[in-house]
């Protein structure tokens, strides 16, 4: 039954016309989702909202491309591949997650070549972006999004900006790069797609820079518990007395195992394949991935749960969890999980500032 439902759901995408559509099949299979959030296992729920969201945005291109042909535009001009950052690049989304991207296009031949690929791909990443927001994915609050065009380049101006990045490792070109590790092709052109991972693995690897200046960034944000174990909830403002799941406990995780499966040279974007990986490469013990893929996991869920319905019946989610809220029987797997994120936090700085020295 449970395959039967999913194929029906991908047919549904492929043949949604418009967003509106789009749009309805994202709310009715979210509110089911969200009907069974309580009693599934988070991994399999995160799995089946993630493909969701993945097949939604694939038919969103779908209908752009058919509305260039629309407008006398015609085909791409040259391939391109569509990348998803942030948690859409680690298939971590949750239901309300906004839109974080970029476009990588082929070289153009010629300089009339190069100005008909800038003004399809603006034209074409605009309509992308716009046909998402009305399937419920606003824009990304910080411009990482196809449509700005410092997201939208050819491979060879890529190449040119990622070598500037590691050039200049500045707090800002560091957090850019610290994007780019979680990037992930979800349609169009696959050698695009190698290349431009290929030239950001091999930069990352050969500036050591890179890695103490990533480690300051991923450190920024501490897990939220006290010296004393106590849970620190937020004290001030609407938010008081709630509990920051996202940059207190998902976040700090995210960033460690991000670190640490750059540094191995390891290109999984997903943190629990990120674990899984890093323990097959003999950095984490078995002990040690088991016990870091069950506190993520347990943040995952309490991140699923931050999420509400708005007056206008929209998903958003702010990742604070009312402490309130929390079940007692979540108190002490959640201090257990908390305790394990600041001793690898710890872990991770005094290994890098034995690699790399201190600032």
């Amino acid at each position: 039954m449970f395959n039967l439902l999913k194929e029906k759901r991908l047919l549904d995408i492929s043949g949604a016309g418009d967003p509106d559509t789009l749009r309805q099949i994202r709310e009715e299979e979210q509110n089911r989702l969200a009907a069974v959030l309580s009693s599934s296992p988070v991994m399999d729920l995160n799995r089946d909202l993630n493909e969701l969201h993945d097949a939604l945005i694939g038919r969103a291109l779908q209908l752009a491309e058919i509305e260039m042909a629309r407008l006398g535009l015609g085909a791409p001009p040259v391939p391109y591949a569509y990348v998803l950052f942030g948690s859409g690049g680690r298939r971590e989304q949750t239901m309300s997650s906004d839109q974080d991207s970029g476009l990588i296009y082929g070289d153009p031949s010629s300089e009339e070549e190069a100005e008909r690929c800038e003004r399809y791909f603006r034209t074409f990443a605009d309509t992308v972006v716009s046909y998402l927001i009305g399937t419920g994915y606003p824009p990304c609050e910080g411009a990482v999004i196809a449509s700005n065009p410092e997201w939208r380049l050819p491979i060879r101006e890529w190449e040119r900006k990622l070598d500037a990045w590691f050039d200049e490792p500045s707090w800002e070109n560091v957090r850019y790069l610290l994007i780019v590790a979680d990037g992930r092709q979800v349609a169009g052109d696959a050698g695009l797609w190698e290349r431009w991972n290929n030239r950001f693995h091999r930069d990352v690897l050969g500036h050591p820079v890179i890695a103490r200046r990533m480690m300051e960034n991923t450190l920024r944000h501490k897990v939220l518990i006290g010296v004393f174990g106590q849970l620190l909830t937020e004290r001030y403002g609407e938010t008081a007395g709630t509990l920051d799941i996202k940059y207190g406990a998902y976040i700090p995780m995210v960033n460690i195992f991000r670190l640490l499966a750059v540094q191995a040279g390891i290109r999984e974007t997903n943190t629990i394949a990120r674990i899984e990986a890093l323990e097959k490469a003999d950095i984490l013990s078995e002990k040690e991935a088991r016990e870091s893929i069950e506190a993520f996991s347990f943040f995952l869920m309490l991140r699923l749960m931050a999420i509400a319905k708005d007056e206008d019946g929209q998903w958003v989610g702010t990742g604070k969890f009312p402490a309130s809220k929390l079940a007692r029987e979540w108190k002490a797997p959640l201090k257990r999980a908390l305790k394990l994120g600041r001793k690898l936090q710890r872990q991770v700085e005094r290994e890098m500032r034995r690699r790399f020295g201190g600032r």
